[in-house]
């Protein structure tokens, strides 16, 4: 019994040292210093290997968990520090006893982000632009299985390694090229963040007593863009958020596992209102389509692509939600809710937008003001809070958390989670939410499907080297270090390959782009079908070629060599 709770088992990250804390409660290292290990494969070692350590461990060591958390292929070497410029606390990898994320919980993140006003009014905006119910839930439905893929695959590396985007961005862009995809994703999530919390702050001011919305201090700055009241409560809810952000992980865990059931019975409650409102479902959705079958193609593709993009920041960075689950069966159960949830909050969404046409003799697509035209203190106050607790849950969770991790990544002396989340939220001010939602066509078309160019190509180049180029064996000790010898230094740290390949899938989509907004008049029409399709075009096109850069180059250079190591002359 003895002999099988003794192992000699390396830790997963012990060639991690960390001679130095960030924390203001410094904890006890759990990581030797004395070794190092890489997932490279090396076919001799210039100097003896050190016998791995013998560790006690409890038998739970040959459970499938401790399994998953140790990758097999991992080889000890020389002792290593990591460069204190790529590391602190929020950047190391997680430890077993950090993946507390089950199935259900994750299943939970995603219920958090999906039920939201933009998911709804996303929903809505579809029959507003011409679409009968069925036709929006099935490309709504079409979108969240195709990005469902991406999700699983790219979550993979998170819940193996324990390690967020920003880190895995290094394997495939460089030590230093990282910083790129991580910022450009970091400033979707700023935007997002400022639309989040425009919206409960729009929810709050639409609320209010008739009386006060009638005053002067509600009439709209030609400067501004917006009216003083409006800002005001805007910033009011923007002060709040932060207390939530402010806890971290550990808050973000426990604020959705515990906001989902509450957000179902509210979603529940609202298409119970509009059921007995309308007279039953035959009436909520009899609203037939607008547009003839060429219409409808051409709003189904650029709506297709509007709804991938807008969980595709999420897909981006969900290693920094993996590295948290317990395991690879438990990420990939958590996050298959995602169509699932997606389809039955754009039914609620569909179904209530179609019964207003009923109620109230008119489509009415916004939430918010819905809710207003209901009337009634309890249903205000009932409201808000449903709103608010919407809003917190899907902006801390899918628009603060990345941002902050690029932050980090970007100087780890510097900043930490917290301060990286206070500078997101500032960013989402500088956006001007209020100006990109002025319209249903602006929201889908300018911005969803516009940041859909930046954001493909990163997707489908960390994917082609993760699977393709690495083929799931990152060296963890490289992706901390920035020595010349490190696999993932490339050129002066940055990957021309990734570089190269990110510079054209965005290229190709900017002329339709600037169509779009009205800067070009007249672009060729294959320019137009690009840019109807960005995601798609540039997800593959970069991916594509990335992989064919990558088996050019990496053939030369790094056959019969250890990438950690100097190569011999």
């Amino acid at each position: 019994m003895v002999s099988k709770c003794l192992s000699f088992h390396p830790h997963p990250y012990a060639h991690l040292s960390f001679p130095f804390s960030t924390s203001n409660n410094p904890k006890p290292s759990l990581f030797p210093t004395s070794l190092s290990f890489s997932a490279t494969k090396s076919t001799k070692a210039p100097f003896p290997r050190p016998k791995p350590l013998l560790l006690r461990r409890r038998c739970s060591i040959f459970s499938p968990m401790a399994a998953t958390n140790t990758p097999a292929d991992l080889q000890p070497h020389d002792g290593f520090d990591p460069d204190p410029t790529l590391i602190n606390d929020d950047l190391k990898p997680t430890t077993p006893s950090q993946r507390s994320f089950s199935g259900w919980e994750m299943a939970s993140l995603w219920v958090g982000l999906v039920v939201g006003v933009p998911s709804y009014y996303l929903a809505g905006s579809l029959v507003d632009l011409g679409m009968a119910w069925w036709q929006g839930i099935a490309t709504v439905v079409a979108a969240n299985i195709i990005l469902l893929l991406p999700l699983v695959l790219t979550g993979h590396p998170g819940t193996r390694y324990g390690i967020s985007f920003p880190v895995l961005a290094r394997s495939s862009f460089g030590i230093r090229g990282a910083h790129i995809p991580t910022l450009l994703r970091a400033l979707v999530g700023c935007g997002w963040y400022g639309i989040e919390t425009w919206i409960c702050g729009d929810a709050i001011f639409l609320l209010l007593p008739k009386v006060i919305k009638e005053s002067s201090m509600s009439k709209s700055l030609p400067w501004l863009g917006a009216s003083p009241l409006e800002f005001a409560c805007f910033m009011v809810f923007w002060v709040a958020q932060l207390s939530f952000v402010w806890k971290g992980m550990d808050g973000i865990r426990v604020l959705e596992k515990y906001s989902a059931p509450i957000l179902i019975l509210l979603t529940s409650s609202l298409v119970i209102w509009a059921y007995v409102q309308a007279g039953g479902f035959s009436h909520m959705l009899s609203l037939s389509s607008r547009l003839s079958s060429s219409e409808f193609w051409s709003l189904f593709f650029p709506s297709l692509t509007a709804n991938i993009s807008f969980w595709a920041p999420v897909a981006l960075n969900i290693p920094d939600f993996t590295r948290y689950a317990k395991s690879q069966k438990d990420q990939i159960i958590g996050q298959a809710g995602l169509p699932i949830f997606m389809g039955v909050f754009t039914f609620v969404g569909l179904a209530v937008t179609s019964s207003t046409k009923v109620i109230f003799g008119r489509v009415i697509s916004n939430p918010i003001q819905l809710l207003g035209q209901i009337g009634g203190l309890s249903t205000i106050i009932l409201s808000i809070f449903g709103i608010s607790l919407a809003t917190i849950t899907t902006n801390v969770a899918a628009n603060v958390v990345a941002p902050a991790n690029a932050l980090v990544n970007l100087s780890p002396s510097m900043f930490t989670f917290r301060r990286g989340a206070l500078l997101t939220a500032l960013l989402g001010i500088a956006f001007q939410p209020w100006r990109l939602l002025q319209s249903s066509e602006s929201f889908v078309y300018t911005w969803l499907v516009g940041y859909s160019a930046l954001l493909g190509p990163i997707g489908g180049i960390v994917l082609a080297d993760y699977y393709l180029v690495q083929q799931t064996n990152l060296g963890i000790k490289d992706l901390y270090s920035l020595s010349p010898y490190g696999a993932y230094y490339y050129t002066g740290g940055y990957n021309l390959a990734a570089m190269a390949s990110l510079v054209f899938g965005i290229l190709a989509v900017i002329p339709g782009f600037l169509h779009k907004v009205g800067i070009l008049s007249t672009v060729p029409d294959a320019f137009v079908v690009i840019y109807n399709n960005a995601w798609f075009f540039s997800f593959f096109s970069a991916g594509f070629l990335y992989w064919l850069l990558s088996s050019l180059t990496r053939k030369k250079n790094l056959v019969n060599a250890d990438p950690l190591l100097p190569t011999e002359n």
